[in-house]
Order: structure tokens, then C-alpha cells, then sequence
């Protein structure tokens, strides 16, 4: 059965890594700390891998996570372009 990524979590995944942290991409998203954080935790649990490096101070990527913020970024352009030309 295909199973469809949630892309509100996957943006708030892809603006953490290009934010460098929740709090950041939180501000960024005009959404909550805590609910940032809960979108990558669905995010990581429904794709079985964990995407973030949580040691230390700072917010690193996984292997995982590497490769998912490259389709990452393609999808979220890809869905904005459809955004913006059907709307």
C-alpha cells in the first residue's frame, strides 16, 4: 500500500537543516517549538530512521537525514511551483 510523506513535516525538517536548529525554524515556519519538534518526530517514526543528531548543543544530520534533505528540498520547490501556478 503507498504511503504519502507528511510535507508540513518534511518542511519543518528541511527548515531545521537549513536553520540549524527548532527554535530557528520554528520563527521561520510561524509555528511553535514543540510543534516542530512533534513533526519530526512523526517524520522520523514513519519513516523508521532518525534524521537528526540530537548531541551536543547543536542539531546535526544523520546519514538518513542527508539523503531526505535532498528529496526534501525537491519536493517542497516542486510543491510550491504547483502551489503558485494553480493558485
Amino acid at each position: 500500500m503507498p504511503r504519502s510523506l507528511d510535507l508540513a513535516a518534511l518542511r519543518s525538517f528541511v527548515a531545521v537543516a537549513d536553520t540549524g536548529g527548532v527554535t530557528k525554524a520554528a520563527a521561520v515556519l510561524n509555528l511553535t517549538q514543540s510543534a516542530v519538534s512533534m513533526q519530526l518526530k512523526r517524520l522520523e517514526e514513519s519513516l523508521g530512521q532518525t534524521l537528526l543528531d540530537r548531541t551536543g548543543r547543536s542539531i546535526g544530520l544523520t546519514t538518513s537525514g542527508e539523503q531526505l534533505l535532498s528529496y526534501g528540498r525537491k519536493m517542497m520547490r516542486l510543491n510550491d511551483e504547483v502551489f503558485n501556478r494553480m493558485t
